[in-house]
């Protein structure tokens, strides 16, 4: 019987680390990157001004302004994503390949959730989800407080 480790950085870098890699190897076929991902999820809730998109990315990845702007250009360049309107306000857009590529995207999140949560008791995840919110949030106040 496995001893079983104490909550802690490692053990949750572990999980992510892990989870991220499964998730790469799935959305790869789609032709998209993880930061790729992200930003697609963002959109298929409907055009976002850039600003805030760039906000969400940021804030989720912990990069800076320049890695997003990378990610939208690559998405406009793969066709995946149109920016409409001037720089300072422009809207960012899923187009019809976006769309399907994001449908691929969830349907690989969903797959994979399926596979890695299935037999968790309901009741466990629940605290899991609770107490990883809130380590997240002490985590962002801290960053927050460090001067740039």
């Amino acid at each position: 019987m496995s001893t079983i480790p104490a909550l802690n950085g490692q053990v949750i870098g572990q999980a992510h680390y892990a989870t991220r890699a499964l998730l790469e190897r799935a959305t790869e076929p789609l032709g998209v990157t993880f930061h790729q991902v992200l930003a697609l999820n963002v959109l298929a809730q409907g055009p976002v001004e850039a600003a805030h998109l760039t906000h969400r990315v940021t804030t989720t990845l912990k990069v800076d302004d320049s890695a997003v702007h990378k990610v939208v250009d690559q998405l406009v360049d793969a066709g995946l994503a149109q920016v409409d309107g001037a720089a300072d306000g422009s809207l960012v857009s899923l187009t019809d390949t976006g769309r399907a590529t994001q449908r691929g995207v969830a349907a690989a999140v969903a797959d994979l959730t399926a596979r890695l949560y299935a037999d968790l008791p309901a009741d466990e995840a629940a605290t899991a989800a609770r107490v990883l919110t809130v380590v997240t949030h002490r985590a962002n106040a801290e960053l927050a407080a460090i001067p740039a």
